[in-house]
């Protein structure tokens, strides 16, 4: 179903199109925080009747609605439709939902009539308004009421209170326990009559939301944008779209930050993933390093300080490991999912490393790299001791809790890992662009030790990255089809389905360049490429559906590693192919990427919207930036005091400029101008200590 989302911090409201929250059985909507839904009704009626939307502006923290009455019986007789204009305002500042309305009366005469504002409060858990039936439930709610306030109370089974406060301003002509709060209104003509509710969310225990005045509040919406934007690269293009998918996306990202603790981390996406995921925040990290590196900072603390410490089956944890999905609701702390959290991925762990590696080129930061060099040196010990479950050189993943996920790559759908002759591959599984994860991570790390003086242990990683490239490429080449495997199964079978997986291997480094040459020729075919970006499974597979959540779709952040391993080998027109195709699919979508859309060809129309599908999301909001240090072939390494840059712009793009650019020790402004196919360039402020080097880093073997 189509919904608005309004989001602040850690707390979001879904609404329907209209901006109310409908009381519905199987309804997804309302207004949530810690993976509780506190709010599932919220509608507004004049004289009984649903005012009839006219317009409606959706910026990521506030729905702004203009409204109008239907066809009315009131004392006079009967008002016109179009007589009383209603302007509803709400949104999230601070941990409270703010909501205005506002009636003006254009009718010629006086109006006496009544609005209606219902509202109530389940307190579901995510997972349970999601579909999951818990084992323990028991409905232990209460309401109370006073001349202007409202509170829906709820005892959980985890021996928490939480409660939704709702503060009427004025208070209504009569409010019931229901949840009904009613104002008699007169308005003469030209009149005007204000509403406010403010209502607040309370978990017993945490920090209690403050609420303020309603200009108070919209003052304090405008700062927290300014606060993210303001330490953010400024990039700008001579291509109006382009700049317009950029500021989106810088929207999306800003709406998607929490702090949990250790800075600003992006919680995956709204409605469903608003928590902690490490595979989706690592990504995101990686492709938002040209943005803010300090993004990169906080997820790794984050996610350190969650590392794994022990063997524990039910929630798929070993020691090292970085975890998956954390959640806080009721059903996580009553020990009814395994989300405390929960470890099942394969490849976080790796991603981990690439990241702080990664964090690292950028910055420079020894004393940080000192700082997380335990949690790393567990990160690789889980890769051999726990990831490789049988000793042959390569991750597997195999689910071990009984609510845990069976596929544990990025593409973790039941049906995602599948032969070529439609059977589901079985565990334990070996994913080729785990393989890569892996090797890279190996590389990385063999120079870092290096430099920090552990020699002998530099020469283990280096050999145990060349003993894998040399058995990844005899396990996982497929000669006839030249091409990567998608995954090795239990039997150490190939999983022969032609898949983009094989794109982050070139990401990763692994494939020497005659084989890079191959699988990038393969991935722009038009059974891999739909003119929109590079699908999930070619259309020839006999699994493929476009419609599909991995097994066709479109990731637009799949493409985005897929495009820096074009860029890795050289292969720039190609990743421009690519790049031109995800501009004009972010066209269509008001230039937010959801998190997939449909892989039907792009001669059919424009992109088709996965259902279901999140927006924001935040490595489909992270992609654009990705794409930009793909386009100027930008490869900081600080520690050795040098950024590499080697622009290749795409017909649609003949100016960049990037201002603001935090590297090394502090910052860099650069402007890139394209003239047929010469490129200027000018640095201009350039505190980051780093000599900036015109060419291709050629980090591929």
């Amino acid at each position: 179903m189509e919904y608005l989302v309004v989001k602040d911090n850690g707390l979001f409201f879904l609404a329907d199109p209209t901006g109310e929250v409908p009381k519905e059985d199987g309804s997804t909507l309302g207004l949530y925080t810690r993976d509780t839904r506190f709010l599932d009704r919220m509608e507004c009626y004049i004289n009984g009747q649903k005012p009839l939307l006219l317009t409606l502006k959706h910026e990521n923290n506030a729905i702004n609605a203009l409204l109008t009455n239907r066809p009315l019986s009131i004392a006079q007789g009967m008002l016109p439709e179009g007589s009383l204009l209603i302007r509803k305002r709400l949104f999230i500042s601070q941990g409270v939902l703010y909501v205005q309305v506002i009636l003006r009366n254009y009718y010629r005469d006086s109006l006496s009539f009544t609005l209606d504002l219902y509202l109530s409060a389940d307190f579901k858990d995510l997972f349970e308004v999601r579909g999951y039936i818990p084992s323990q439930r028991v409905r232990n709610l209460t309401v109370s009421s006073s001349e202007r306030e409202l509170v829906f109370r709820y005892h959980g089974a985890d021996g928490l209170f939480r409660q939704t406060e709702i503060n009427f301003e004025p208070a209504p002509s009569s409010l019931s326990p229901e949840g009904k709060a009613s104002y008699r209104i007169s308005l003469p003509s030209g009149g005007t009559f204000a509403v406010h509710l403010f209502i607040t969310p309370v978990i017993e225990g945490e920090k209690r939301p403050c609420r303020v005045n309603i200009s108070r509040a919209l003052r304090d919406l405008r700062s927290p944008s300014k606060q993210w934007v303001q330490p953010c690269t400024e990039i700008i293009t001579d291509n109006p779209d382009f700049n317009q998918w950029i500021e989106q996306s810088l929207q999306d990202l800003g709406t998607l930050m929490v702090d949990f603790g250790e800075g600003l981390f992006p919680v995956a996406g709204v409605p469903w993933f608003a928590v902690p995921f490490g595979r989706d925040s690592l990504i995101t990290a990686l492709q938002t390093l040209i943005l803010n590196p300090a993004i990169a900072l906080s997820i790794l603390k984050t996610l350190a300080k969650y590392q794994g410490k022990k063997i524990d089956p039910w929630r798929d944890e070993q020691p090292g490991k970085i975890p998956h999905e954390i959640r806080w609701g009721e059903l996580a702390n009553t020990g009814q999912i395994p989300h405390t959290p929960y470890y099942g991925t394969v490849d976080a762990t790796p991603l981990f490393l690439i990241l702080l590696s990664e964090y690292y080129d950028w910055t420079g930061d020894t004393s940080f790299l000192r700082e997380l060099l335990p949690a790393a040196s567990k990160a690789l010990e889980w890769i051999d001791e726990y990831g490789d479950r049988d000793g042959d050189g390569f991750v597997e993943y195999l689910k071990e809790s009984p609510l845990g996920i069976e596929n544990q790559g990025w593409k973790d759908s039941e049906g995602a890992i599948v032969h070529r002759s439609g059977e589901l591959a079985r565990a334990p599984i070996a994913l080729a662009e785990v393989q890569g994860y892996v090797y890279d991570a190996k590389v990385r790390w063999a120079f870092i030790l290096e430099k920090l003086g552990e020699v002998a242990q530099s020469r283990r990683l280096r050999e145990s990255a060349r003993q894998l490239k040399q058995a990844f490429r005899q396990a996982f080449w497929m000669e006839d089809a030249q091409f990567i495997a998608l995954a090795l199964d239990k039997d150490k079978q190939r999983v022969e389905t032609v898949a983009s997986n094989a794109g982050h291997c070139l990401w990763s480094g692994l494939l020497d360049k005659k084989n890079a040459s191959q699988v990038v020729r393969r991935l722009l075919a038009p059974d891999m490429f739909s003119g929109y970006g590079i699908r999930t499974m070619s259309s020839k597979a006999r699994a493929y559906n476009p419609l599909s959540y991995h097994n066709g779709s479109v990731w637009p952040h799949d493409n985005s590693l897929i495009v820096m391993g074009f860029t890795r080998y050289g292969f720039r027109q190609e990743a421009n192919q690519v790049i031109e195709g995800l501009l004009q699919a972010a066209k269509h979508f008001n230039y937010r990427l959801p998190e997939l859309f449909c892989g039907f060809s792009r001669d059919k129309g424009g992109p088709v919207p996965y259902p279901t599908a999140c927006a924001p999301q935040s490595w489909a909001a992270g992609t654009v930036f990705l794409l930009i240090q793909a386009l100027l072939g930008l490869f900081p390494r600080a520690s050795q005091g040098q950024l590499y840059l080697d622009p290749v712009l795409p017909e649609s793009l003949s100016h960049l400029e990037i201002r603001n650019l935090r590297v090394g020790e502090g910052i860099l402004d650069l402007l890139i101008k394209r003239e047929g196919h010469q490129y200027q360039w000018e640095l201009g402020c350039n505190t980051s200590g780093l000599e900036v080097v015109r060419g291709n880093l050629v980090t591929a073997a």
